[in-house]
């Protein structure tokens, strides 16, 4: 299969899950984000990252660059109701 052959069940199955009035605020939060034009400032495929700083599940502060001297760093943006 396909990433977008999963990609796509998994957007089908998230519209079976996820209330409609729930899905009407995400879509329209994804609306308002392409609006801003941010898709024009997205990082592309092969585009180094700045070097950032962020705190740790422990709060403690942790480098991009300190991770990727230890090898590939996988950065996951999540974004949803908690």
């Amino acid at each position: 299969m396909s990433l977008k052959d999963q990609l796509d069940a998994i957007k089908a199955a998230a519209v079976k899950r996820i209330p409609g009035e729930a899905r009407a605020v995400m879509e329209r939060a994804i609306d308002d984000v392409r609006a801003a034009g941010i898709l024009e400032r997205v990082a592309r495929v092969g585009q180094l990252a700045p070097d950032f700083t962020l705190p740790n599940t422990d709060g403690k502060p942790v480098g991009l660059a300190t991770l990727v001297a230890r090898g590939p760093v996988v950065l996951s943006f999540f974004r949803g109701r908690w």
